[in-house]
Parts: C-alpha cells; structure tokens; sequence
C-alpha cells in the first residue's frame, strides 16, 4: 500500500518547538519545519495536545539515557489526527482517526508516531484529556500493579504525588484499597488531598523518614521518582524484605545503591520502571497494563483529564517552571494556539 496523506498534510512547512543545545528547556526555539513524511510504519499525526514531562527536561540537558542529540524538535506525547499513513502499516487505522501516543517531535502541529505505539482516544475525550494514559497513567499503574503487586489494606508512599504520574497513583491507590501517604511541597498539599491522600507530607522535609515511621510504620510499596533526594529515605521506609520500591525517576538527579546497602542496610526489593522499555521488552505486560486503563476508563474510575493547556511558545517557560518544581497536574501545549 502506499502512504496515504490528507490534502492539509501535504503542505510543507509547520511550526515547531527545536531544542538547540544541552543547556535546558531555555535553548528551545520556535521554529519553522518541514513536514514530516511517513515512515513504513509511521502514522502522520496533526498534533491537537502535545503533554510536557519531567523527560523532556531531561533531555533538554542531555541527560535522558537515548535520548535524541541536539538540535532536535523536542517532546514525545502528543494526541491527534491520523492524517497520513506509512506504507508498511499492515491494518491502519482509518485517517481522521484520534489517537494518544508517543513519539519524537511532539512539539510541533504534526508530527510521526510509530504505529505500534498508538492508541485510540477514548470516545467523547478530547485530544488534551487523553494526555498522560500511555505515559503518566501506564506508569502509575505499572508501578503499583505488575511491579509494585499492590493488595487491598497495604500502605504505599508515593513521591512526588503532585505531579502527572503521581496524581494517577494516588488516584489508582485508593481505587485498590491502600492507604496513601504522599509527599509534596506544602503548596501542592490540597491538591493531593482532594485525590484521596489519607497523609500528606513535605517531601523535603530532613525527618520525612522519622515522620511517616512515627504515624504508620513502614510502607508496603513506595513509588520513587525523585532520586537522589529520596531514595534513602524510601528504602529505609520499606519493610524489610517484603517491602517493594518502584524505581521510575530521578527528578533531583541520580542515586547510588552499592551491593554493601542492598546486603546489610536495606532489604527491600528495588525494582526499575521505564514505560517505554517495558513496551518494548515485555510487551505482554505493557499491554495488560493499557488494557486495564481502558477498563478503568469504561467503568468511570480513571476520569478524562484536565491538563492545563497554553500556546506552543510557551513550552520552554513551562518546562523550567516543571523543573524548578513549581507546576501542578499535567501541562499540555496546543501547537495551534
């Protein structure tokens, strides 16, 4: 079959969000590209939502591990319209199709997304609602579920609960009985609440261990994405053995865990999370996650989001404003505004 591309798709230029250097979100420029064409096994997709992530950031240092080197046009999770189809795409999808997905170049009004990533919108979501299901709410769910083996009654700690893949545990923890003791800095504490938090502490607290400790003992499960700020204190707070640490950020920067701390310190299990290594090396799993959050979805339990939306242009202020910890909730772009 060959490429199949929309009239609007065949024009040949699009604004777009590129990332000139190493030195953070504020060497990203608008820009004026090409379109891009399909690969074999690529859609086209008319980008309506584009969702900022912690990665972005990081690969806007040069510190996300494969990342793309710079210049590059920058973001990964976008939803749109399919307006064009790649050769090689054996059952595609019908054009006009919306779908949630990842792929390089996200910032941009289109951009390619490999077909084995892509997922529909759910019916009656907007194109910004569905950000966060392949990412922020695949992640939580990952982390809780296959990794973390959640169980009804258990204690989970879950770091950073202000944010995208925090706010859809927090959510996901309470719909699976734990208790939910969650960190965030003070200002973000009545948003976590109304998820259903039962404690909320400052996660840069010095004695946040000492804290959690004094009001529950340790936790069953600790959903860790801060690093080198909070990895101690979380596998201080697992219990013994049983305990399961969900290793899937490192906001504050990378930790160290020597084979001396894992033998005669902290005994809990550490286990690492990557979405998109787990869709790649145990797709089985990743896909009875995916299938779960559709469920989740039919039955009213994971909500349409209500990500904050801006223009395109104002990606780079809103990525340092991610980074210095100031955000809120999920952050979407609309490269068309």
């Amino acid at each position: 079959m060959n490429s199949l591309l929309t009239s609007s798709e065949r024009a040949t230029s699009m604004r777009a969000l590129v990332q000139s250097s190493r030195r953070g979100p504020t060497d990203l420029t608008l820009t004026e590209l090409p379109r891009p064409v399909p690969g074999p096994n690529d859609y086209v997709i008319c980008v309506g939502a584009a969702g900022l992530n912690f990665a972005d950031v990081s690969q806007s240092h040069g510190l996300y591990e494969g990342g793309p080197v710079a210049p590059y046009t920058a973001g990964f999770e976008a939803a749109g319209e399919v307006v064009g189809i790649g050769a090689g795409i054996a059952h595609p999808l019908p054009l006009g199709s919306h779908v949630v997905g990842s792929g390089g170049g996200a910032f941009a009004q289109y951009m390619l997304m490999p077909a084995a990533g892509v997922h529909p919108v759910p019916e009656g979501w907007t194109d910004a609602a569905a950000l966060g299901l392949v990412l922020n709410w695949a992640t939580a769910l990952a982390a809780l579920r296959p990794l973390g083996e959640i169980q009804k009654g258990e204690i989970v700690l879950i770091h950073a609960a202000a944010g995208g893949v925090g706010q859809a545990a927090v959510r996901l923890a309470r719909h699976f009985g734990a208790r939910v003791i969650a960190t965030a800095a003070p200002e973000k504490h009545d948003a976590v609440r109304v998820l259903g938090a039962d404690d909320v502490l400052d996660g840069r607290r010095s004695d946040l261990a000492e804290e959690v400790l004094q009001r529950v003992g340790r936790v069953d499960v600790v959903l860790e994405s801060v690093g080198r700020t909070t990895l101690r204190t979380s596998l201080a707070l697992a219990k013994p053995f049983t305990g399961r640490v969900i290793v899937f950020g490192q906001a504050s920067g990378p930790a160290t865990v020597s084979t001396d701390d894992l033998i005669f310190t902290h005994h809990a299990q550490m286990k690492g999370l990557h979405i998109g290594a787990l869709a790649t090396d145990a797709p089985d799993m990743y896909n009875s996650v995916i299938t779960e959050l559709y469920d989740l979805i039919a039955r009213g339990i994971y909500p349409p989001g209500a990500p904050s939306v801006d223009p395109l242009a104002h990606g780079p202020a809103l990525l340092e404003q991610l980074e210095q910890g100031k955000t809120i909730g999920k952050l979407a772009l609309d490269p068309w505004i």
